[in-house]
């Protein structure tokens, strides 16, 4: 992965530190950015993200971030990594704070994790679990059986249609979805950069697909 080159958009909502240093980590070169040009043109892109679903797309869409990432993974192939509240930004809509609409790159609705499945599990969901993956290929490839990546959360995707996705899923009170790669649109709910070997393996899958477009 030496000289890799990785865009990181930056919309004002993401605590980046630990995303750089493990791309850093893995020999890349990484760029941050809020040019609509640079990510539309990039072939390599990471999505991080802390916090609101609404407040989060609001300011992808005041500096036209969304057209830009929407443009270079739809027309260009660009390959593009979600990270926690990067990777509920993929699909169709938030119900955070009123709701908003998000890039619909993927199929399905971000929710509040329900108090009545929690079964005494507190939220946000926060710590160490395993997930298990629907096929160990892509961007779960050499991954471990059952797995363990660091998550921090309360919100997840739900309702969500399938089509072809290649997913991993995690239990927490109800299973939910981990993390899931369709072509060249990958999201991960948990932080690989914080996943110790695991979350570099999976950094390392993705930048390897990254390399073919």
């Amino acid at each position: 992965m030496r000289g890799k080159r990785v865009v990181v958009v930056d919309y004002g909502m993401g605590n980046m530190l630990s995303v750089l240093n493990a791309f850093r980590y893995l020999g890349c070169e990484v760029e941050v950015t809020d040019d609509p040009f640079v990510i539309t043109t990039s072939s390599c892109l990471v999505l991080p993200g802390v916090g609101s679903f609404r407040k989060a797309m609001e300011r992808i869409r005041l500096k036209h971030l969304d057209k830009a990432l929407l443009e270079g993974v739809l027309e260009r192939g660009t390959y593009l990594l979600g990270i926690c509240l990067g990777m509920q930004l993929l699909f169709d809509f938030g119900t955070e704070e009123g709701g908003a609409e998000g890039l619909g790159l993927l199929r399905g609705i971000v929710e509040r994790f329900p108090e009545e499945k929690m079964k005494g599990l507190k939220i946000p969901h926060v710590g160490f679990n395993t997930v298990s993956m629907s096929r160990r290929e892509g961007l779960f490839e050499e991954i471990p059986e059952d797995a363990g990546f660091y998550f921090v959360h309360s919100y997840r995707v739900s309702q969500r249609r399938k089509d072809d996705y290649n997913e991993a899923i995690c239990v927490y009170g109800e299973p939910f979805l981990a993390a899931v790669q369709r072509g060249n649109i990958c999201g991960a709910q948990f932080h690989p950069e914080k996943s110790q070997s695991n979350g570099l393996l999976l950094l390392r899958n993705f930048l390897r697909m990254s390399d073919h477009c």
